[in-house]
């Protein structure tokens, strides 16, 4: 099994996807409140939630689901960024349309950020977690980290957008299709 410290990095990297797009969500919405306290805990939750899943089948479906889970979350993440294009170019001056504190959306970015998660769960019966017990740590670290990131990018992003004028909309999708094909390009490079 592996260390407690390298639990940590491992969460802290698979947080990344929630951080950058709470980022620009909080550029997007430049306001916190609510919506910032249910986008962390449904990005935790699923970070958390799709590792504990993929670490439940990995014996039985790895080798089905591992060929195109990068598809997925590209697919996702690529349609998001072009809605959130589309739409800050068609958007009335100084209206945003994309909204993602509609929960449709939130479920989509949620998912698409956490696929990763569920790969790592994955590998979890690679690195000798066996029992149920045993990930619950990691589980847990996992969503707790992601939660406390995906509260920090929205709070610095809506630092930013407050301050800054740019077209966010548009910033935004490309974010999301950026972290789509490095999602892609990562697993089919290895």
């Amino acid at each position: 099994m592996i260390g407690h410290a390298a639990i940590f990095l491992l969460a802290l990297a698979l947080a990344m996807d929630c951080f950058t797009v709470s980022l620009t969500c909080g550029i997007i919405q430049k306001r916190m409140g609510r919506q910032a306290v249910a986008m962390a805990l449904t990005f935790g939750a699923f970070q958390g939630g799709m590792t504990l899943l993929g670490w439940a089948v990995a014996a039985s479906f790895s080798r089905y689901i591992s060929g195109v889970d990068h598809w997925f979350a590209f697919l996702l993440l690529a349609f998001l960024g072009g809605k959130m294009i589309w739409e800050g170019m068609h958007a009335e001056q100084g209206k945003s349309c994309f909204n993602p504190s509609k929960p449709a959306t939130l479920l989509t970015l949620a998912v698409a950020t956490s696929i990763d998660a569920l790969a790592v769960g994955f590998s979890f019966t690679c690195m000798g977690f066996s029992r149920l017990a045993a990930v619950f740590y990691p589980v847990g670290m996992i969503a707790a980290v992601s939660l406390l990131m995906s509260l920090a990018g929205k709070y610095i992003g809506v630092t930013v957008g407050r301050r800054v004028n740019w077209p966010a909309e548009q910033i935004g999708g490309v974010v999301l299709i950026l972290i789509g094909l490095k999602v892609l390009l990562e697993h089919l490079t290895e």
